[in-house]
């Protein structure tokens, strides 16, 4: 009697189940794979359109700006908005500039000025940079124009200008320093709150509104204030020269602001005008290029750009293949 061998053997069910588990997770992961991958093409085509429509936009604006500044013309830079770190006005001022000088074309320069100040750091770094700059290219005349409002550290940097223009109903000067906090110390009384603050060094505690200050602490901050109005006047007075007329006016350095038609007379600013009196006029070049750093569409477009290549690089990063 013979045995038969290769008679086939019958699957067990534990067999059975440990099929049917391989192949669903050979299924799934198949499925897992087809999702990355259309997931990934998805992220280049965004990626891809972006960068189109960023060149694209790139171009008409690039393209704009040197089909003006391959002739003779003003170059225009705007200095607006609170000025302060984020901002960082005397950086923007300085690359601006810069730009504006390496141009043969310029004629000269007009900062177009529309602000209520800020950063007395930040005045100083701009007014030294743009005197600076200015020695270095003495032929070309840098004016500013105010508009709605120059003042405080608007007006510190518009200072280091050839000359100032402004409209008539212009407000200009505020050259003054300001410190201000609040003193809750009464309302915590009434409310029977006590303060517990620890503090290494007497005056650590300057400025906490819900510490007493005392003589010493407010003569402190008066002092810091005095100093910087002090440095704040000097250069001023070292931009405007005689043409300030501080000693027939001594209020000007009280921290008042003034229209344009009582600049003049105090001799804040040289005359009256606007961005295109002044480069028709004054510097005889009525073209007008804009070279103020571009914080616009394709700028924002570049930063989308950037973080949507950032997402997607994450996203590919965060699971294997």
């Amino acid at each position: 009697m013979k045995i038969n061998t290769n008679e086939s053997h019958a699957a067990t069910p534990t067999e059975q189940v440990s099929w049917e588990r391989s192949m669903l997770e050979k299924l799934l992961l198949e499925v897992y794979r087809e999702q990355r991958r259309s997931r990934i093409w998805r992220w280049v085509g965004r990626l891809l359109w972006l960068l189109l429509i960023a060149m694209v936009l790139f171009t008409l604006t690039s393209g704009k700006r040197e089909l003006g500044a391959a002739k003779a013309h003003t170059a225009v830079i705007n200095l607006s908005g609170t000025i302060d770190s984020d901002q960082n006005q005397a950086d923007m001022l300085r690359d601006a500039l810069e730009t504006a000088y390496g141009n043969p074309n310029v004629k000269g320069i007009i900062i177009r000025a529309n602000s209520p100040g800020g950063s007395p750091v930040i005045s100083n770094i701009a007014f030294e940079e743009i005197r600076r700059l200015k020695a270095l290219h003495r032929t070309i005349p840098l004016y500013v124009v105010a508009e709605d409002m120059c003042a405080s550290g608007c007006y510190y940097i518009a200072s280091a200008a050839d000359k100032i223009y402004a409209d008539p109903s212009s407000l200009v000067g505020s050259i003054g320093v300001i410190g201000s906090s609040f003193d809750f110390t009464g309302l915590m009384d009434k409310l029977g709150v006590k303060r517990r603050i620890k503090i290494a060094g007497s005056n650590k505690d300057m400025g906490d509104p819900f510490t007493p200050e005392t003589a010493a602490q407010t003569q402190i901050w008066q002092d810091m204030l005095q100093d910087i109005h002090q440095k704040f006047i000097a250069s001023v007075k070292q931009g405007r020269g005689n043409r300030l007329h501080d000693g027939d006016h001594p209020d000007v350095f009280s921290g008042r602001v003034y229209t344009g038609t009582e600049a003049k007379k105090v001799g804040l600013i040289d005359d009256f005008g606007n961005v295109y009196s002044v480069s028709r006029d004054v510097i005889k070049a009525p073209e007008l290029v804009d070279y103020t750093p571009d914080e616009g569409i394709s700028k924002r477009l570049s930063r989308r750009l950037g973080s949507e290549v950032q997402q997607g690089l994450q996203g590919l990063a965060e699971k294997p293949w």
